[in-house]
């Protein structure tokens, strides 16, 4: 008998798999069938699912989080106690907390509660990290207020559960909560804490042998070489539209405007280089906005800081806007003073730092912070210039706000990574292992920065006034020639240590497209992509989460060349790697599958026609089709 035929058995003896009579649509994905008019729960899901919460509950243990286990079931009581008494952790039930109404949203100012059983207990003086409900029935209003405050929900659910509350759940475990399957998964609790409690108990006392407070000091500061990264699905938005449009007000979206298009041939910013059906990124950032103006009754207003090279040629295309009711500002930014002292040898674009680093810099010097805080605004979007799928995400902004953070940096996994490895939960990372958007993919990275940095205003402004933030600790970003010169930018080096309050969060792939060449705008001209009121939406036919490796040759390298060699975008829905070299010009209405590889001999004109379709081929002649 197999491992897993043991552990399905174990569960099958609890009597996990008998659900109600009633099984509710969204459940049926739980259960296995009917018999005798009764609901039979897949004790394969069952075992999936409390894998999933015993790997989350896990990684919350190991951030020493704070967990709340609720339970007003009297069979159990005994059960829950015995668990939390091993594992030390606070409990309603141990402390005979009946009524929990009320509870978690209170929290913040502690009060004496009177039970049902008419025993005096009192609320904790801060919120949990992670709720566990054992009887998901009774204790729906508990339900309700973690997900009011985004706190982790982990519960047993039945096979009635109403779908407003299972949706609220973030780790649902479908079973039947008999005596015998709570015990089980209080046993299954305990081991998973204290095995958590071991590692960091072997850890803690090898710091207590040492009796040098700096080691400790050392031991401390190390932390911040670490990202908390927080996954997308954790977040959620608001359904009150007043506490919406009062957060968005508070809002600033900042877009560095630093980037030239000459690599690619296109005089002037990239930003002004049109993507699709006459839309450039800078479009896309306004129609987000825009859309968010009108739909929450805000005010959003963007701020664009250019360069000396960009700032004349964005002043002419914001022209255009001169009717829009979005307040848009555009500063030039500052010079970095260790950069401004090596004087202008290389050119006068390299006396700027690029990224993160020149926003923050710019916004100290010339004054726009103390503007914006003036002006009643608390946190800024700083969006890179390169990120074409740069997104103004409100569940984001929620999830900062309700949780008091001061520094987000958005994430994705690379494409060496494998992002189930992530999941759904809580995870830290070396800051080692977060590659800039500007950094080739050696394998080393599991997560690249995709240049979306979400700042507290009044938080920088406090670092500023103490001293402890000063303008020289602005890094600069320079690379040489070769690629071999990279000074780490504010986003993942210098600027993250100065704040408590830091997360990452591990955004969809799909807000994260770069246009750093050619092959990268060939992707946003495809139908591969689509845009909705300014949002970057991948097109849901293609399968494959990754996007197609395209690689193309010298002739496709400037805009005029890539643009001019196709009468029309290619269908590259279920394409996996095109590559191009020699003189090839591409028809209309074709359609690329799987593995391409196109190569036109020297000397030779090679014409694809129109309409073929071209699947898992390698061409060299036009008798290749």
């Amino acid at each position: 008998m197999t491992l897993h035929s043991i552990v399905i058995q174990k569960l099958l003896s609890t009597n996990a798999h008998l659900g109600r009579r009633v099984a509710a649509h969204h459940f049926k994905q739980f259960t296995f069938g009917h018999r005798n008019g009764m609901a039979v729960i897949d004790s394969d899901r069952t075992l999936i699912c409390l894998r999933n919460a015993a790997q989350f509950i896990a990684a919350m243990a190991e951030n020493k989080a704070r967990f709340m286990f609720v339970n007003t079931n009297s069979l159990w009581d005994e059960i829950v106690e015995q668990m939390t008494k091993k594992i030390g952790c606070y409990s309603p039930s141990m402390n005979t907390l009946w009524r929990t109404g009320g509870f978690l949203t209170n929290s913040h100012s502690p009060k004496k509660f009177r039970s049902r059983r008419k025993k005096i207990v009192f609320g904790p003086t801060q919120p949990p990290d992670c709720l566990v409900v054992f009887d998901s029935e009774r204790k729906s209003s508990v339900i309700l207020e973690a997900h009011r405050l985004q706190i982790p929900i982990v519960s047993l659910v039945d096979s009635d559960m109403p779908i407003e509350y299972y949706n609220k759940i973030t780790y649902p475990i479908p079973c039947n909560s008999s005596v015998q399957f709570v015990y089980l998964f209080c046993n299954l609790i305990t081991k998973t804490f204290l095995l958590q409690q071991k590692k960091s108990g072997a850890v803690s006392a090898e710091i207590e042998t040492s009796e040098q407070v700096g080691a400790i000091e050392e031991a401390k500061s190390a932390k911040k070489d670490e990202l908390l990264v927080v996954p997308y699905e954790f977040l959620h938005i608001s359904t009150d539209v007043e506490k919406i449009e009062e957060m968005l007000d508070k809002l600033v979206v900042i877009k560095f405007n630093g980037g030239l298009g000459t690599s690619m041939g296109f005089g002037g910013p990239k930003s002004t280089m049109e993507i699709f059906d006459g839309l450039t990124s800078l479009d896309l950032i306004v129609n987000q906005i825009e859309s968010l103006n009108s739909k929450y009754h805000c005010s959003v207003p963007l701020v664009l800081v250019n360069t000396d090279s960009t700032h004349e040629d964005t002043l002419k295309v914001l022209e255009k806007y001169s009717n829009s009711d979005i307040d848009i500002q555009s500063i030039k930014q500052t010079q970095h003073p260790q950069l401004k002292s090596q004087g202008g040898q290389s050119g006068e674009d390299e006396l700027y730092p690029s990224g993160h680093g020149a926003v923050l810099l710019s916004l100290v010097k010339n004054g726009t912070l103390d503007v914006l805080l003036s002006k009643g605004k608390e946190y800024v979007l700083v969006v890179d210039s390169d990120n074409v799928a740069a997104k103004i995400d409100p569940k984001i902004l929620d999830h900062l706000v309700e949780n008091k953070i001061d520094y987000c940096m958005e994430v994705t996994p690379t494409s060496s990574y494998d992002s189930d490895l992530i999941g759904s939960r809580l995870q830290k990372f070396e800051l080692a292992e977060i590659a800039q958007n500007s950094v080739k993919d050696t394998g080393k990275f599991k997560l690249v920065d995709t240049g979306s940095l979400w700042l507290n205003v009044r938080a920088i402004k406090r670092l500023l006034d103490t001293d402890e933030l000063k303008i020289e600790d602005f890094s600069v970003s320079k690379e040489t020639e070769s690629d071999q010169v990279l000074l780490q930018e504010t986003a993942v080096g210098s600027a993250i240590r100065f704040f408590n309050n830091a997360v990452g969060v591990n955004v969809p792939n799909s807000q994260f497209l770069s246009m750093k060449k050619t092959s990268d705008l060939l992707l946003l001209k495809s139908n591969l992509y689509m845009y909705d009121e300014g949002v970057v939406v991948r097109n849901i036919a293609r399968t494959n989460p990754a996007n197609p490796v395209i690689e193309l040759g010298p002739e496709f390298e400037k805009v005029s060349g890539l643009l001019s060699r196709f009468k029309s975008m290619p269908d590259i829905i279920d394409l996996d790697s095109l590559k191009v070299t020699g003189d090839v010009w591409f028809g209309a209405g074709i359609t690329l599958k799987g593995r391409v590889t196109i190569n036109a001999e020297p000397g030779m004109k090679l014409e694809i026609p129109d309409g073929v379709v071209i699947e898992n081929e390698d061409i060299k002649d036009p008798s290749d089709f």
